[in-house]
């Protein structure tokens, strides 16, 4: 009988999502949007965003694979799933989202909730830099021909050194900033746990979730090969959504060579500061200018094939990923 509640709940979640985004955009404009491109490169792009949600996957898998007994491929992909409708509907993508998934983790792998969140945390940051590395020697490789802007490799290149100095700093001088992070805390996570505690927790307790966040953290140095993994999965997504960008442009009539969309890939991500629910219309722009500035199609071609992606993302990630999350084990508070 849970499993059918569970399943109406799921189904609500999903169709009430999917209900709201067709609200927000329009039915009309969905329809329209399709009707952009042919109907054998639609029929490939909704393939290729569904392969790319399955793909995502591989990450979860791995970056889970230390927690008590892991993730099963099949649960993996659930929690990619969900954390795709957390992704879509969260005001900051996944830096909203992942702390929200972190609380499904640590009960389903019956941990904590930091060693969760410590796990992941090391998850989207091997990812998002492995795709600006890919970004970045891809770009190398299209500038030699002449066809990318100097600047643009060069930013990815200074993205890549950031993301090592910033891990370095934050791997060597944790000690340092558990401090702050622990005084900062305390009183939030006391303030919550009173909701449904009778003593709600006190300092030594948020100091403890912190010292396990971070030897979650350092404890993936003895797993390489998770980190490879984690790795790949993002890359794959990456290849599968130039993919589905490259099929929708080449829908309108429009053909570009595949290389650039690759590189441009990741660089829409810093939408996801926009505070609006899946970065309606800012990360469109971002991506639809980067795809003119980089390929050299019209900006009304670029702008199609973007909007028709995203039309068959968001959707998907709400209606799949809303009833992904209606199975996830943790909604009340010590369960």
């Amino acid at each position: 009988m849970r499993r059918v509640v569970r399943f109406a709940v799921g189904a609500t979640l999903g169709v009430g999502a999917l209900v709201a985004y067709l609200w927000v955009v329009g039915v009309d404009t969905v329809l329209a949007r399709a009707a952009q491109i042919a109907p054998w490169a639609f029929g490939l792009v909704v393939l290729l965003v569904v392969l790319e949600g399955i793909a995502d996957g591989i990450g979860v898998w791995a970056s889970i694979r230390p927690l008590g007994d892991g993730l099963s491929a099949p649960q993996a992909v659930q929690f990619a799933l969900a954390g795709d409708f957390f992704d879509t509907l969260s005001p900051a993508g996944p830096v909203s989202s992942e702390p929200i998934m972190a609380r499904f983790i640590g009960v389903t792998t019956a941990t904590t909730y930091s060693d969760a969140l410590g796990v992941r945390s090391v998850a989207k940051y091997v990812k998002s830099g492995a795709q600006i590395l890919v970004s970045t020697l891809v770009a190398g490789v299209v500038l030699l021909g002449g066809d990318l802007p100097q600047y643009l490799v060069a930013t990815m290149g200074g993205t890549v050194l950031g993301l090592v100095v910033a891990g370095a700093v934050l791997v060597r001088f944790r000690a340092g900033l558990s401090k702050p992070l622990v005084v900062g805390l305390t009183p939030v996570v006391s303030l919550v746990s009173g909701l449904y505690r009778e003593e709600p927790h006190d300092r030594s307790v948020v100091e403890a979730a912190v010292e396990r966040f971070w030897t979650r953290i350092v404890r993936f140095r003895e797993s390489p090969e998770l980190l490879l993994l984690i790795a790949v999965g993002g890359v794959t997504e990456q290849l599968l959504t130039a993919a589905a960008l490259w099929v929708a442009l080449a829908g309108t009539g429009t053909t570009v060579p595949f290389l650039p969309i690759l590189a441009v890939v990741p660089l829409p991500q810093i939408a996801s500061v926009v505070p609006i629910p899946g970065s309606l219309g800012a990360k469109d722009v971002l991506l639809s200018g980067a795809l003119t500035l980089t390929t050299g199609a019209a900006s009304a071609a670029t702008l199609a094939a973007v909007l028709v992606v995203r039309t068959v993302s968001i959707p998907f990630g709400v209606s799949a990923g809303g009833l992904c999350v209606a199975f996830l084990r943790g909604w009340r508070p010590g369960v």
